[in-house]
C-alpha cells in the first residue's frame, strides 16, 4: 500500500470517527435541542484550535454481542485546545454513539486528558451527555468511574475542573461533577440523579418525572448541586467562558487581569442612601456590588440557591475577585445551613485559586428554627467558619449594616484573621439586636416601671446608641476603620494593592478536618 492509498484510509477512519453514530443519531441529538460532543467543542474552543486525541481508541468488550458493535471514538471527544488565547482540555461525550456510555477505554480516555491537564496546569472541561455505566463492560466500566474519581479528587485546587450537564448523567457518573469545582446544567435536556423515577418508584412508591427529581431548576434552587442553569447549549457554552476569564489556569497562578476602563477612585453618591433608615427594612446587596466593581459587571454563581447569600466574580480595578454578600431582600440576610454551605463552598474555591474575597456583611444572626438545629445548622454553619479561617487569600470585609453575634464572627470578622475589616456608619456591630439585648439587659428596670413601654424603648435606644454603632469595635481594633459608603469602591482597591504581596505559613499537617 502506497503513501497516498494510506493517506485515503487516514482519511477514511477519521472522517468516518468524526461521523459519530451517524447521520440519524446525529439528527435526532438535534431533534432533542442538543449540539452534538464535536459541535459543543467547536463552539467551546476559538476556532481552529482543537487538537484530538485518542480519536482511534476502540473498546475491546466481547461479551453480549459488544465483539459486533462498532463504536466510532468510544463515545467520546477528547483533546485541548484554547479559549481566548488560553490552553484548556475537554472531553464531551458522545450521545450518538451506544448513548455516550462510559467503558474502559472510554475512561481511559478521559484519564489521559486529565492526566494532561494536571501535568501542563490548565482547566480541563468535561461534557457530560450519556446514559451511564456501560452494561456489558461490568466490572471495567465501574473501574474506570473510579480511576476518574480519583483524578478529580487529586486535582481538586490544582487546576479548575468545570463540569458541563448536557444530557442524562445518572448513576455513579454523578459523582465526578460533584467533586468538580463548578457545574452547568441546561434547561430541559440535562439530568442528574442518582437512582432515576422508575428504581424510585419500585422502591419507595414515589411517583415523579425525571425533570422534576433531577432537572435543572431542581438543582439550581433545591439541591444546590447546579451553579449555572442555561436555556441552551450555547448560552450554557457562552456561560462557561466567562467563568473561565475569572479564573487563572492553575493554583500557581494569578488569575488574567483585565486592564480597567473604569476609574479607580470612583466614587458612590447612591452608596450612602442605599441602607434604610430603619434597621428592620431591606435593599438589595447586587445593588451595592454594582456600585463597588468594575463597570457593575459581577458573574452570579449558584444565584438561585440559598438567595440569602450571594456569591460571584467580578473585577476590581481589573483584578479578579470573589464577592461573598449576605442578602437583606431574603430571610434578612440571616445564615442558615444551605447558606453557611453555598458560601463555605466558594470562599475555599476562591483560596484553592488565589482570588481574593471581599465581604459585605450585613446579617442579624443565624437563622432559627427546629428543622435548621435539627438539620444541623451547628455543622454547616461551622464549615463557614471554617473556610474563612482557613483561606490565606487576600480577605476584606465591609459591615454595612448589622453583624450580630456568631454570625458577625462567621462573617469574615477580623477574629478570623481578616486582613481588613472597614464598616459603615450605619454598620450595629453587637451580640444582638437592641431590641432582644434590652429585654435582657434592663429586665428589671422594664418591669419595675410605671410606663414599660416608653422605658423600653429609651432602654432600646440607650443599647443602640452605645453598642449597635461601629465605634465600639474600631476601638477594640476589630474594625480597621469606619468609611463613608461612597469612598467603599477605592478604599477596596487600596486594600486590594497593600495585600499583593500578602504571604502566610500555617502549621504543617496533612490537611485540615473541615466539618462537612
Amino acid at each position: 500500500m502506497g503513501t497516498v492509498d494510506k493517506l485515503t484510509e487516514l482519511q477514511f477512519r477519521r472522517n468516518k470517527i468524526e461521523q459519530g453514530g451517524g447521520e440519524a443519531k446525529i439528527k435526532k441529538q438535534h431533534d432533542s435541542g442538543k449540539l452534538t460532543a464535536r459541535e459543543r467543542i467547536e463552539a467551546l474552543l476559538d476556532e481552529g484550535s482543537f487538537v484530538e486525541i485518542d480519536a482511534f481508541v476502540n473498546h475491546r468488550c466481547t461479551e453480549f454481542g459488544m465483539d459486533a458493535v462498532e463504536a466510532p471514538g468510544e463515545g467520546v471527544v477528547t483533546g485541548y485546545g484554547t479559549v481566548d488565547g488560553r490552553l484548556v482540555y475537554v472531553y464531551s461525550q458522545d450521545f450518538t454513539v451506544i448513548g455516550g456510555s462510559l467503558g474502559e477505554m472510554h475512561a481511559k480516555k478521559i484519564c489521559k486528558v486529565m492526566d494532561m491537564a494536571a501535568k501542563t496546569g490548565a482547566p480541563i472541561i468535561g461534557m457530560n451527555d450519556s446514559g451511564g455505566a456501560r452494561i456489558q463492560e461490568g466490572i471495567d466500566a465501574l473501574s474506570g468511574f473510579g480511576e476518574i474519581f480519583f483524578r478529580n479528587t487529586v486535582n481538586s485546587g490544582v487546576i479548575p475542573q468545570i463540569s458541563v450537564i448536557m444530557g442524562p448523567c445518572a448513576g455513579g457518573a454523578v459523582y465526578s461533577p460533584a467533586i468538580t469545582d463548578f457545574i452547568f446544567m441546561v434547561d430541559k435536556t440535562s439530568k442528574m440523579f442518582i437512582t432515576g423515577p422508575q428504581v424510585i418508584q419500585s422502591v419507595t412508591g414515589e411517583e415523579v418525572s425525571a425533570e422534576d427529581l433531577g432537572g435543572s431548576k431542581v438543582h439550581a434552587t433545591k439541591s444546590g448541586v447546579c451553579h449555572f442553569a442555561c436555556p441552551s447549549d450555547e448560552a450554557c457554552i457562552e456561560e462557561i467562558k466567562k467563568l473561565l476569564s475569572y479564573l487563572p489556569s492553575n493554583n500557581l497562578e494569578e488569575a488574567p487581569y483585565l486592564e480597567p476602563t473604569d476609574e479607580i477612585n470612583r466614587l458612590s453618591e447612591r452608596l450612602t442612601t442605599i441602607v434604610p433608615d430603619s434597621p428592620n427594612a431591606a435593599y438589595d446587596v447586587k445593588d451595592v456590588i454594582a456600585e463597588i466593581v468594575d463597570n457593575g459587571e459581577f458573574l452570579e454563581v449558584a444565584k438561585d440557591f440559598a438567595q440569602n447569600i450571594v456569591i460571584g466574580y467580578a473585577r476590581m480595578n481589573g483584578a479578579s475577585v470573589g464577592i461573598v454578600a449576605n442578602q437583606p431582600k431574603v430571610k434578612a440576610g440571616s445564615l442558615d445551613i444551605d447558606a453557611s454551605d453555598k458560601a463555605a463552598r466558594f470562599i475555599r474555591t476562591c483560596d484553592s485559586f488565589n482570588i481574593p474575597i471581599i465581604t459585605l456583611t450585613d446579617t442579624p444572626g443565624y437563622f432559627p428554627g427546629v428543622d435548621q438545629e435539627q438539620g444541623g445548622i451547628i455543622r454547616h454553619g461551622a464549615k463557614l467558619l471554617y473556610a474563612y479561617s482557613e483561606a490565606t487569600v487576600p480577605k476584606i470585609n465591609v459591615i454595612t449594616r448589622k453583624a450580630y453575634g456568631g454570625a458577625y464572627i462567621a462573617m469574615s470578622s477580623k477574629h478570623l484573621d481578616t486582613d481588613i475589616v472597614m464598616a459603615w456608619p450605619t454598620a450595629e456591630i453587637a451580640v444582638m439586636g437592641a431590641e432582644g439585648a434590652a429585654n435582657i439587659i434592663f429586665k428589671n428596670d422594664i418591669a419595675r416601671s410605671s410606663d414599660p413601654i416608653a422605658t423600653r424603648a429609651d432602654k432600646v435606644a440607650e443599647y443602640r446608641n452605645k453598642f449597635a454603632t461601629p465605634f465600639a469595635a474600631a476601638a477594640r481594633g476589630y474594625v480597621d476603620d469606619v468609611i463613608e459608603p461612597d469612598s467603599t469602591r477605592p478604599r477596596i482597591i487600596a486594600a486590594l494593592e497593600m495585600l499583593s504581596s500578602k504571604r502566610v505559613t500555617r502549621p504543617a499537617k496533612k490537611h485540615g478536618n473541615l466539618p462537612v
